[in-house]
């Protein structure tokens, strides 16, 4: 038996966690959740799945939550302390590292330290600290499972196969709800219209990334890091049907491809039983009744931030913790609706343009960038505002 803890348990990934486990009863033990204000789902997933810790947001939310499940277990923390613990919880088998944000950095970095096999879907913790995160890795033997579908991907392509064979590593994007947008409409369209994407179901932030392809950005850094990968290496296609997941081309020209029907319970599944698979949690994908798989080149006058995402990557040093910070403060100013679809791009593009701060060391070094790169990001929301 398989013992987890399941850092954001109450999210799109947490949640497709919890039912693959409720699939394999036996397989797997709920050892802790870690999850932010959303008590009335925690609450039923504390009495379906009876982990011995729980971590949530914050002192008050943690109060309710123990009014309402009282007796002795499980034991209630909160705050970033409390999803550390959860992170690297003793006695756990593996860590589904699913907080969105850099909110997730420090839990995902008490896993890795603590040598545990991470399921990784926090990308953003591989964009500001790939480096850390691989020595980290490296010292005590943890490792890394890819997620999300286009990482996962990438993953079962490369098994096995010698890196001095691979050309290039291609991810696929969706294109999100604005992929055939007039260019001249796009800094019209509202909050809601932006969170209607046609293939995939996720949270707020990342379908927002989806829409600006900022998530294909952050997973080219993401990639750049997991797979040891040099930025030249390393591109993206559009790819409209979210069938092919990823591509590996190989220096004797053929291409390798892994598809799968658009479900995330798939990469989800494979992480957790890595290396072996089990039964398909969704039906096996039927290629006839498909009938066609379209692809493209990205236009980046569309989407300017995988322009952004690619030089920053390339830059190194603080430039991917910069791009992120001014990423999640834009999309929250856009859901907030202090400032437009197009300001999003554009708040991102004025801070990297800002005076670079030097090359952050160690995880102190990291958050200071980012605060750093949230109050220029602030300022330039209050000033548009």
């Amino acid at each position: 038996m398989k013992r987890l803890s399941i850092l954001g348990s109450t999210g799109t990934i947490g949640r497709n966690t919890l039912d693959i486990v409720r699939r394999y009863p036996g397989a797997y033990k709920v050892a802790a959740l870690a999850a932010g204000a959303n008590s009335g789902l925690l609450i039923e997933q504390i009495r379906e799945f009876k982990p011995s810790f729980v971590s949530v947001g914050d002192e008050a939310v943690a109060a309710r939550l123990k009014r309402e499940i009282g007796g002795r277990r499980p034991r209630v923390a909160f705050g970033p302390e409390g999803a550390e613990e959860a992170g690297g919880r003793p006695g756990v088998d593996m860590v589904v590292s699913a907080i969105t944000g850099i909110a997730g950095l420090r839990p995902t970095l008490a896993a890795v330290r603590a040598g545990r096999s991470v399921a990784l879907a926090n990308k953003e913790s591989m964009v500001v600290a790939g480096p850390l995160l691989r020595r980290e890795a490296a010292r005590s033997g943890a490792s890394l499972i890819p997620v999300d579908s286009e990482h996962s991907g990438v993953f079962q392509c490369l098994a096995g196969l010698d890196r001095a064979f691979v050309h290039r590593v291609i991810l696929t994007a969706s294109g999100g709800p604005f992929l055939d947008t007039p260019l001249r409409e796009l800094g019209k369209k509202t909050v809601r219209q932006a969170l209607r994407h046609p293939r995939w179901k996720m949270g707020r932030k990342v379908t927002i990334d989806s829409a600006t392809l900022m998530n294909k950005g952050l997973e080219l850094i993401e990639a750049r890091w997991l797979f040891d990968l040099d930025p030249t290496r390393l591109g993206v296609l559009i790819h409209p049907q979210s069938i092919v997941h990823a591509l590996v081309e190989t220096i004797d020209g053929s291409v390798l491809a892994q598809m799968s029907a658009t479900d995330m319970r798939i990469p989800i599944q494979y992480a957790l039983t890595y290396p072996a698979r089990a039964a398909a949690p969704v039906p096996i994908l039927d290629l006839a009744a498909e009938a066609r798989l379209d692809f493209r080149a990205v236009d980046e006058r569309r989407f300017p931030l995988l322009g952004a995402a690619r030089a920053a990557m390339i830059e190194g040093g603080a430039a991917p913790v910069v791009l992120n910070a001014a990423n999640e403060a834009a999309v929250e100013a856009f859901l907030a609706g202090r400032i437009g679809f197009s300001g999003i791009a554009e708040v991102v593009g004025e801070v990297l343009d800002a005076a670079r701060p030097a090359s952050p060391h160690g995880l102190d070094g990291i958050e200071a960038v980012d605060r750093q790169a949230r109050e220029r990001a602030r300022y330039i929301i209050e000033r548009r505002s």
